[in-house]
C-alpha cells in the first residue's frame, strides 16, 4: 500500500516509493560520469517522494503495450522503469535519451 504524507511547506501529497534496481541499471550508473551520477541522485529523490514530479518529465515509453516508463536525469540522460506495484518501481537501466531502447 502506498504511503501518501502531506507535505509541511506546500499543498502537495507525496507518495514514498519503493525502489529495487536491476543489475543492468547498477551496470550502468558505476559507468556513468561522476556529475551525471549525482543529478541522477538528486532526481531519484524526487521520484522517490513524488514519480510525477514536473522536473522529472514522466513518461510511458513506446510501445505503450509494455508498461515502461522513464523519468529525466537532465536533457541528455533518462531512467527506463516499470511499477511493480503502486509504490513500488523496478528501475530497468540508465541512458542517453538515444540509447535508452536498446536495453528495455
Amino acid at each position: 500500500m502506498a504511503v501518501y504524507t502531506k507535505s509541511s511547506h506546500s499543498e502537495t501529497w507525496k507518495i514514498n516509493m519503493r525502489v529495487t534496481a536491476s543489475k543492468r541499471f547498477k551496470k550502468r550508473y558505476n559507468e556513468l560520469p561522476e556529475h551525471i551520477r549525482e543529478k541522477l541522485d538528486r532526481q531519484e529523490a524526487r521520484f522517490i517522494e513524488n514519480p510525477f514530479h514536473s522536473s522529472l518529465h514522466t513518461e510511458k515509453l513506446r510501445p505503450k503495450s509494455k508498461d515502461v516508463w522513464s523519468f529525466r536525469v537532465d536533457l541528455q540522460y533518462r531512467v527506463a522503469f516499470v511499477f511493480l506495484e503502486p509504490d513500488h518501481v523496478f528501475l530497468l537501466t540508465v541512458r542517453t535519451h538515444d540509447h535508452l531502447y536498446q536495453d528495455i
